[in-house]
């Protein structure tokens, strides 16, 4: 009797202990089963979503591994990298953007504009959501009194942004390039070519006077044939020289960004004829013909025509010089559109080879090795100011050639709205 009261105690002390460990068990998965998204009495449907609740937590740490991945190897490049909602809020900043902007730390859910502190780019990135394109642009920092970090005033940025898909959340992203050593070192090669061509510029005046000088004493007096022949070529080099000297202080004025153009309406037309007036001397003898084809008016821009007289210039120049056979033809046209204007120079000559096509703007680049050596050749820059010249005005510049059908130069412009 006592040995079976004992086991009917030890019995239900067992039943007692395994009703609250069951009871203990279910609230755990009735909790579980919520956060799941289950109601609580459909706990015991969790054994089937256990496969996918392990998945989902597999899957979520290789995306945290990847975002680790990716965030080392962004955090190793050298520009500095931001990605930003459409509120321009900041999402992510790579660590060198800190180094680039001289600060401590670049804040998570900030504004942009308060972090970079220069307009200039928060417009760009702006600009860039706005008109749903990637944008490209060199900016000079502007000075800043705000107290935290160092003053970057002065210094040269090259500022990259893009609009980011809306399955990613939207915004854009940006990366900023410190190019100041680069700007630095361009600037001080544009003012040694500047200061360098004024500086010879006087001197070799002298120089040509000089030698006109003696030319005409030997045409009035008897002076041996190889004397000529050396002050002819004297002569010739020396105004070579000179054109080389006009041409680099073109450029250096149109790459100077504090000297402004004279900006002025003008007839295309009769800027393209003046210059073609200017060219005559080198057709004569020749079977050459230039033809025009502009509205009845000429056709008005608005520019520097000092530029665009060089402009036409060098460009029916060029078609001469390269081609010396009989039977070319240079037509110059203008076409107006709504919103642009398209001026175009060709000819039917020889044509440029396809390998030269790439570096016909760059300087003293010179692709007519046909010549013969006994011609002067040009200076190499009139096509680098033709492309300069209509960049300062805001347009480009293009090339295409088939070699012995036509070459022609595209130019495209922005009209100035009335």
């Amino acid at each position: 009797m006592t040995l079976s009261l004992f086991l009917a105690l030890m019995l239900a002390a067992s039943l007692l202990a395994w009703a609250r460990r069951e009871k203990h068990w279910t609230k755990r998965w009735e909790t579980v089963a919520r956060s799941l998204g289950l109601r609580a009495r459909d706990a015991d449907l969790l054994p089937t979503y256990a496969p996918s609740v392990v998945l989902a937590r597999q899957h979520a740490e290789q995306q945290a591994e990847q975002r680790r991945v990716f965030e080392t190897l962004l955090d190793e490049i050298s520009q500095g990298l931001v990605l930003v909602d459409e509120n321009l809020r900041i999402r992510y900043a790579n660590a060198p953007l800190k180094k680039l902007l001289h600060r401590k730390d670049i804040h998570a859910g900030r504004p942009l504009i308060a972090e970079v502190r220069d307009h200039q780019i928060s417009d760009l990135v702006q600009e860039s959501i706005t008109e749903k394109r990637h944008t490209t642009r060199r900016i000079q920092m502007l000075p800043s009194d705000v107290g935290a970090g160092a003053n970057l005033g002065g210094r040269y940025f090259i500022i990259e942004a893009a609009p980011l898909a809306a399955d990613v959340g939207g915004g854009a992203w940006l990366m900023i390039q410190d190019v100041t050593e680069s700007a630095m070192t361009e600037q001080i090669r544009r003012d040694f070519v500047a200061n360098a061509s004024h500086e010879l510029r006087t001197p070799l005046t002298l120089i040509n006077g000089y030698i006109e000088m003696l030319q005409d004493d030997a045409t009035t007096s008897k002076v041996p044939a190889a004397m000529k022949r050396s002050l002819d070529v004297m002569e010739k080099h020396g105004k070579r020289i000179a054109r080389i000297i006009e041409d680099m202080l073109a450029i250096s004025r149109l790459e100077d960004a504090s000297s402004s153009l004279n900006k002025e309406p003008f007839n295309v037309k009769a800027c393209a004829k003046d210059a073609a007036d200017h060219l005559a001397p080198m057709l004569e003898g020749r079977d050459t013909r230039i033809e025009f084809s502009f509205p009845k008016d000429g056709g008005q821009l608005t520019g520097d025509r000092f530029y665009w007289d060089q402009v036409f210039t060098n460009l029916i120049e060029n078609s001469i010089k390269e081609n010396t056979k009989p039977g070319l033809v240079i037509r110059v046209t203008g076409e107006w559109l709504e919103n642009e204007c398209i001026l175009k120079v060709s000819d039917n000559g020889i044509g440029i080879p396809a390998h030269d096509l790439p570096f016909v703007f760059k300087r003293f680049y010179r692709g007519n090795k046909h010549h013969s050596s006994t011609q002067v050749k040009g200076t190499g820059l009139g096509l680098s100011i033709v492309k300069r010249a209509v960049e300062a005005h805001g347009g480009t510049i293009e090339l295409t050639s088939s070699p012995g059908i036509e070459t022609t130069f595209t130019m495209r412009l922005p009209l100035q709205p009335a």
